[in-house]
This record gives C-alpha cells, structure tokens and sequence, in this order.
C-alpha cells in the first residue's frame, strides 16, 4: 500500500503515477520514499521492460511541496543542500541511469523540481495543455534536480537562462518545437501515445535500447576517440545477445522479432 503514488506492472510496462493531486503531485518526504521503492523494483524486476511515469489530476508534479518543509523568515533554516543531497539528486540519477527506457508522460504543468523530473525522463511525451516552468527564481533558487546541466543542453544558453531567471511558462507545444522534449500531443491522445510507445519498448531488444540510453547520456563526458571505443566495446556485448541473433533472425525471415529482453 502506497500513500503518495501507484505504481503497478502490466505486460512488461511499468506506470509510476505521483498521486497527490490535491497539491499538483509535489513531492513530500514520504513521496520521495514510495518513488524510491518503486524504482527499486522497476530496475530489479525482469517483468519490467519500460517505465512510465506520469501524474494524477490536472499536473504532472510542482516540485517540492513547501509546506512539507516550511520556513518563514526569521524562523529556523532549512538546509536545501541536504535536502537535494538526500533526495532530488539520487532521483535524477536513478531515472537516468535506470536500465530501461523510461517515458515522461506529462497530463499537466511540470513546475520547478517537477519540470526537471519530467525532462529526466528519455522520452518526454507532453499534452498539449502541459507547461514547463522553472519556477525556482521566484523563491531566491536555482533549478535543481539536474536543471542547470540539462536546459542548455537541450535549448542552448540563452533560452536556459530566460527559462530559469525569468521563469515564464513554456507550453508544451513550444517546448516541441525548442527540442527540450520530443512531442506534444492533443490532451485526449496523451495516453494513446504513451500506451503505444510504452507497448513498442516492452516487446523491445532491452539491453541494446539500455546500452543506446547509457552511451548517449554519457557521451557528454567523452572524447570522439573515447566514445567510439564504447561503442565498439558495447556492440562486441551486444553482438553476443539473444535479442540480436534474434532481431537477426527475423529480418532474414521477413517476420516480426520476438525479443526477450536478453
């Protein structure tokens, strides 16, 4: 039983929903507790091939609930360097790092920790509806969770820094069409899509879209030279997999492969 999210597995897709709708899906410490665990078994669990994740009501996630850790001037401190140390830091990179394609299905606006959560995703999937606001400097903050490194990446300098210090909302379908996510959809197609994809990964080669995610997440601290020594390590690997003798297997045969996973 699980107070702040459901989370469940069906025909290898796994569906993380953070189900605080009444404060938009922002994060408390039991959240961030009941989002690891969930984590926990979509990386150990072999039923999993692909993971989703999404929000109940109207938003996808507002970050940080501030009630959960409430200050006010003159009051006690909080330290946020611990706060992000404990919790949004292994966050981040346990969604990146996870072992299986993970889509970000965004129902609603993504805001602040939430916005960058949604970009941790490897496939960001937004309704049309859906915004993304870097909300931090309203509060005398930076973005967190990973905002800093991957807004440029994604947009480039200058629009990463009107994002984060004006914080102005960016709809989903401009954010389409910035590259900072891959597609905005009509809000009544937002599950099709997603369930789609999700089915598309679930029946997937695993390991070699695993080992794609890994090499290009990486591939930012590599050389050329670096990088096409993995890639040819990683394809010696792969080389030895059943889903590639299988995948193989079904070109020759002009049939659809049926890929395990291994």
């Amino acid at each position: 039983m699980t107070e702040t999210i459901t989370y469940e597995v069906v025909d290898g897709v796994a569906r993380l929903t953070l189900n605080r709708p009444d404060r938009l899906n922002s994060f408390t410490v039991v959240m961030h507790e009941e989002v690891a665990a969930a984590l926990t078994d979509a990386e150990s669990n072999d039923a999993v091939r692909v993971l989703v994740v999404t929000g109940a009501g109207r938003g996808f996630c507002a970050g940080q609930d501030l009630a959960d850790r409430a200050v006010k001037p003159g009051g006690e401190a909080v330290d946020l360097g611990a706060s992000v140390d404990k919790y949004w830091a292994p966050l981040i990179r346990r969604i990146t790092g996870l072992h299986k394609p993970v889509i970000s299905a965004v129902n609603g606006v993504a805001a602040g920790a939430g916005a960058n959560v949604a970009l941790a995703g490897d496939i960001v999937i937004a309704a049309r509806s859906a915004k993304f606001i870097q909300s931090f400097a309203n509060i005398g903050l930076i973005p967190d969770s990973g905002g800093t490194w991957v807004l440029p990446r994604l947009v480039g300098q200058a629009r990463a820094l009107g994002l984060a210090l004006i914080g102005d909302p960016l709809m989903a379908e401009q954010a389409e069409q910035w590259g900072l996510i891959w597609k905005c959809v009509d809000d009544d197609k937002l599950q099709d899509e997603v369930n789609t994809l999700a089915a598309k990964f679930a029946k997937g080669p695993t390991r070699g879209l695993a080992a794609t995610k890994a090499l290009i997440r990486g591939s930012w601290q590599h050389s050329l030279d670096a990088e096409l020594n993995l890639e040819r390590d990683t394809m010696r690997d792969l080389g030895y997999s059943a889903d590639y003798k299988e995948g193989v297997a079904a070109f020759l045969e002009k049939r659809k492969p049926a890929f395990t996973g291994k």
